[in-house]
């Protein structure tokens, strides 16, 4: 056994006993009538809206999940979505690549203040590697791009591009939101555990963390669960590999997993030691930009917090543009109650997830459209009112 096999053996040995089967998913009970009439109030309107195929909503308070699932998988199948649905999850994958990282870095395999150069020689001594991974992790590298160009179609491709490319501002004064920012960084992190970020992902960090319907690479065993995506034209599509694809977008998971994610994070008291740091690591907020609070992989803000700045923090320009950013030293770290969000989308899905742990409430929507990001944080907010109903300042 290589291992990582090893300690996947192990991490499922202890996760059998730290969490549920799969099974608990289809016994959950029903959901309370003033529940589900908030979900359905939030959800139905927005699928007709924007003519969204399917989702499958979960939500979770004070340790107990509910289910709610609409419409189709596949419209070509006529298969109904279903908690054991996989979706694509966009950029919701980065809360993973984060705490991965997290992981390697309480094996003593990294730290966020080394550079990248320390672990590829490629990039010793460029300007890149003047940014630190804690940098990488957040954006802040000084620019770097949301997608790599066009023409870059191989990890040889991407650290020539990476050796040559020329900041536009010192490491840690602006947040720009970048795939190959956090795809570098997840990729240094499988490097630093000795394994490719797929490996290590579904090997260690997927069973530690209880998920057993999770991949970065969806199994034959799998793909009858696999939901299609629908584009803009109404057709089938499914998301195209590319450079740092699996660190930055690829993992698919279903709701059930991803509610017992969320609930690691709310508790992560019920992990392995290392692993509990891990998650913990990822609650740090780093760099304040605008409305929110970036930290590793989510987003965060004070709770409660109104619509109105939630909506700010997940706006197009916080995406698509350099934002300032402001590093925050440790005795700045916001003492009181936190909510945590990331939205995440491919060219065919649409997803969101958000928890706040001191009221040990949290919701994921998944879809299998990409529907605006508005609209999801709206539906979300919706039934985190009937979840806390005194939410605003």
């Amino acid at each position: 056994m290589t291992p990582l096999t090893l300690i996947r053996s192990a991490a499922a040995l202890m996760c059998s006993c730290l969490f549920p089967s799969a099974a608990w998913a289809a016994e959950a009970p029903r959901a309370p009538a003033p529940l589900r009439a908030a979900v359905d109030a939030a959800i139905r309107p927005l699928m007709a809206e924007h003519d969204v195929p399917g989702m499958a909503v979960a939500v979770t308070a004070n340790g107990q999940s509910w289910f709610f699932n609409y419409g189709l998988a596949s419209r070509e199948q006529a298969t109904a979505v279903s908690e054991n649905t996989l979706f694509e999850l966009g950029s919701i994958s980065k809360t993973f690549t984060a705490t991965l990282a997290g992981y390697a870095q309480e094996q003593g395999q990294l730290s966020l203040a080394d550079h990248p150069g320390k672990y590829l020689p490629q990039l010793r001594g460029s300007a890149l590697d003047k940014a630190s991974l804690l940098h990488l992790a957040t954006y802040s590298a000084g620019g770097l791009p949301l997608q790599l160009p066009e023409g870059v179609s191989d990890l040889d491709g991407a650290m020539r591009y990476l050796r040559d490319w020329k900041p536009d501002a010192a490491p840690g004064t602006v947040r720009r939101y970048s795939n190959p920012s956090i795809g570098l960084f997840g990729h240094i992190a499988a490097r630093s555990m000795k394994s490719d970020f797929a490996g290590a992902a579904e090997e260690v960090l997927f069973p530690q963390l209880g998920l057993q319907h999770t991949w970065v690479h969806v199994p034959q065993a799998a793909e009858a669960d696999y939901a299609w995506g629908y584009n803009r034209a109404n057709q089938p599509v499914r998301v195209n590999p590319g450079v740092f694809d699996a660190e930055a977008y690829g993992v698919k998971s279903s709701a059930a997993d991803m509610i017992r994610y969320v609930q690691a994070n709310i508790d992560p008291r019920r992990l392995a030691g290392p692993m509990r740091r891990a998650v913990e690591a990822t609650h740090a907020g780093h760099f304040e930009v605008g409305a929110m609070t970036q930290g590793l992989g989510w987003e965060q803000y004070p709770y409660p917090v109104t619509l109105e700045r939630l909506l700010a923090g997940n706006a197009q320009g916080i995406i698509m543009d350099a934002n300032p950013a402001r590093q925050l030293a440790s005795r700045q770290a916001p003492t009181g109650p936190l909510l945590f969000n990331k939205t995440g989308s491919t060219g065919g899905f649409g997803g969101y997830v958000l928890f706040v742990p001191s009221k040990k409430i949290g919701i994921v929507l998944l879809a299998n459209r990409n529907y605006p990001i508005p609209a999801r944080v709206k539906a979300a907010y919706a039934i985190l009112a009937q979840l806390a109903p005194a939410r605003s300042r």
